[in-house]
């Protein structure tokens, strides 16, 4: 249930609540058509679904909003026909007006003797999907912070001892032994270098947050990017200029979005590689900030997209476990570091891959109400 309260003004004479008052505190979408489907009733659930008021959606159709050929169509049919209530699960509705919405429905006709109407309940998945992923995040990235802080105590004092015994063993061997013992101290850095990488896994302290303009930190990410892995891709902004702050720790979110922007480089294809950087401010879901009791809202959307070939199919379900590469020389460890500094900010990131289109999607908090300290602090940093 959402919105419960009801008000006085929503209760009928003898104080019970209204039907309008009952719909509106569910947390379902729900939609009234005519056997035109026309919308002759919506909710506020509804409102936010298809981001119209219910002055808007009132006499406008469901074509307006999906194609023809939409499953939802032939599931109202059925109805109409039948006379019978239908639910499915596991819809994806599509257009380019709602976006990709995977939704279960339950449609049921209403027997008022007012011509025949449908009621359309549609209740979103993917907020469930969004959890799992949260939890799944939240598993691998204490996995991976148990390994990086053993193998940080277990690993590094005797990798030290060898790369020191190494070039002990330099000073007294020929030309041809020489070049041996500089493969062992080259193999120790480098091992010693991915076991500073994990470290960053192990560190448990609440991230230090403050009022962060994203477009301000993607726009450090693209000129860091055009000036190096990015040289020879075209970026394209697509910013939502009133986007509130984010409520996070700066440096932090640049590593993200550099990690993000690096593999949509490596990905796009070399002749006409294009990323796209987009933010939009979404109806989000309420998650647990890992450690508390807080539930925060996750409204804001930053997007990085690549026209590369996609993800396949055998990395998808593993994405952003350690180690988890393609890449002839990756370590695995980019995304897996993306998802906890995501969760550690109590977001949430997820993707949605295609030939041609795939895009990491970052929900994010937005600052709570500004503080006299924030005010001072954005008053002193450049204009977005």
């Amino acid at each position: 249930m959402a919105n419960a309260a009801v008000r006085s003004s929503d209760r009928d004479p003898q104080g019970a609540p209204s039907a309008a008052a009952i719909l509106d505190a569910l947390v379902e979408a729900v939609v009234v058509v005519d056997r035109s489907a026309r919308i002759v009733h919506a909710n506020a659930a509804a409102e936010q679904f298809f981001d119209l008021s219910a002055a808007m959606l009132l006499g406008r159709t469901l074509n307006d909003f999906l194609p023809s050929d939409s499953p939802l169509f032939s599931l109202l049919d059925q109805v109409l026909k039948t006379g019978a209530a239908v639910s499915e699960n596991g819809v994806t509705l599509s257009s380019s007006r709602l976006g990709s919405r995977f939704v279960a429905l339950l449609m049921a006709p209403l027997n008022d003797g007012g011509g025949g109407g449908v009621a359309i309940s549609i209740l979103e998945q993917s907020i469930a999907r969004k959890i799992d992923n949260q939890m799944l995040h939240r598993g691998a990235a204490r996995s991976v912070g148990a390994m990086g802080s053993m193998l940080a105590h277990e690993v590094k004092n005797p990798l030290s001892g060898i790369r020191g015994a190494a070039q002990l063993l330099e000073q007294n061997v020929g030309d041809a032994e020489r070049e041996l013992t500089q493969l062992i101290c080259e193999e120790t850095d480098r091992i010693v270098a991915l076991v500073d990488r994990m470290e960053a896994f192990a560190d448990g302290r609440p991230v230090e947050r403050t009022s962060v303009n994203i477009h301000q930190v993607l726009g450090h990410v693209r000129k860091v990017a055009e000036h190096g892995f990015g040289r020879g891709v075209r970026f394209v902004e697509v910013y939502d200029p009133s986007l509130p702050d984010v409520w996070g720790n700066r440096d932090q979110l640049i590593q993200v979005f550099l990690n993000l922007a690096k593999n949509a480089c490596e990905a796009a294809p070399g002749e006409g590689a294009e990323v796209i950087l987009s933010t939009a401010y979404r109806q989000g879901v309420r998650l647990a900030v890992p450690g508390t009791q807080t539930r925060v809202h996750l409204p804001l959307v930053v997007s990085v997209q690549d026209n590369g070939p996609g993800i396949s199919e055998e990395l998808r379900e593993h994405l952003f476990d350690a180690f988890v590469t393609n890449k002839v020389n990756g370590t695995g460890l980019g995304l897996a570091l993306v998802a906890k500094i995501v969760n550690d900010h109590g977001g949430v990131v997820e993707f949605q891959s295609e030939p041609r289109r795939t895009v990491f999607n970052v929900m994010l908090p937005m600052r709570p109400r500004m503080t006299p300290a924030d005010v001072v602090a954005r008053s002193r940093s450049p204009s977005s």
